[in-house]
């Protein structure tokens, strides 16, 4: 099963063509990039860092037995050396996520979920630790971050269980993803970010408050930017929206100026909170998005 995972996930013609770009944080701290290998060695740094919350799958002893006495619950001790870069991705599986226009050639969610597997499988094989979360109604499992090889599958899995149903719950899952992963570590997210509010933004803004380099891929069908159906048609609402008989002819100028104005709000939000921000239609090639993503100033 894991064998044929990695097939599905990983094209041969894709890492290929990526070659031996290597994957970095954007975000300066104490006068050295993040991401950039501090120390091959992990857990025994004197410098520690802070404390985070364990997650099933982390090694029981990095627990604090103390703050557990006093606290009554779980905490990892977490060092500024302990890792090159820690990173966690963000995949949206909710109902939205199942679109795909007459044209396009991937859902929505299966190239989301491709594309945060070729990033994972970079990630991976230049040493650094990846994570994950998928969710839809709620946030899903959280995946702690490891980086061995076998990890792999652990992600893929993850992936492969996101059904594209119900409806999105984005802004709870940014506040995990805050609450859990590693402060300076690399959040990505990948979404159509259809349900995106003010909330939203101010949650991508407290990630960056805290320290994190995030990234934020925005996922669309170009039937969603353009709408160019034609004739009297019956849409339907992917999270329990229901469904509107209507002539596209009659609204598709209103319509467009809307979803423009949506895109337009998330990656103004994005510039001004130093937040990577990639649209991106699931026509464009995965390797070249991995390349404007690894190629990022």
């Amino acid at each position: 099963m894991a064998e044929t995972l990695r097939q599905q996930y990983l094209d041969p013609a894709v890492l290929q063509e990526l070659g031996n770009l290597k994957v970095r944080a954007r975000q300066l701290a104490e006068g050295v990039i993040a991401g950039l290998h501090r120390s091959p060695h992990r857990g025994g740094s004197v410098e520690f860092s802070e404390y985070i919350e364990y997650s099933p799958g982390q090694e029981l002893r990095h627990v604090d037995w103390k703050v557990y006495g006093k606290s009554d619950k779980y905490y990892i001790k977490q060092y500024e050396d302990e890792t090159n870069l820690q990173s966690y991705l963000l995949v949206d599986g909710s109902g939205s996520m199942n679109f795909q226009g007459e044209n396009a050639p991937w859902k929505k969610l299966d190239y989301a979920t491709h594309l945060a597997a070729t990033i994972a499988y970079l990630l991976i094989r230049q040493g650094d630790a990846v994570g994950a979360m998928g969710f839809a109604d709620t946030t899903g499992a959280f995946l702690p971050a490891a980086a061995r090889t076998r990890h792999l599958d652990d992600i893929f899995y993850l992936l492969e269980s996101l059904d594209g149903e119900g409806t999105t719950a984005l802004d709870e899952s940014l506040h995990t993803i805050a609450e859990r992963a590693r402060r300076r570590s690399l959040v990505l997210i990948f979404s159509d970010l259809l349900d995106a509010t003010d909330r939203t933004f101010e949650r991508l803004r407290v990630l960056r408050s805290r320290r994190f380099d995030v990234c934020l891929f925005h996922i669309l069908d170009e039937a969603e930017w353009d709408l160019p159906y034609e004739g009297l048609t019956l849409f339907e609402g992917l999270e329990r929206d229901g469904e509107l008989l209507v002539d596209p002819d009659d609204i598709r100028e209103r319509y467009r100026q809307a979803i423009r104005g949506h895109c337009a709000a998330i990656q103004e939000t994005c510039e001004r909170a130093n937040i990577t921000y990639l649209r991106t239609f699931t026509s464009t090639p995965l390797e070249k998005v991995c390349q404007n993503f690894l190629r990022r100033s």
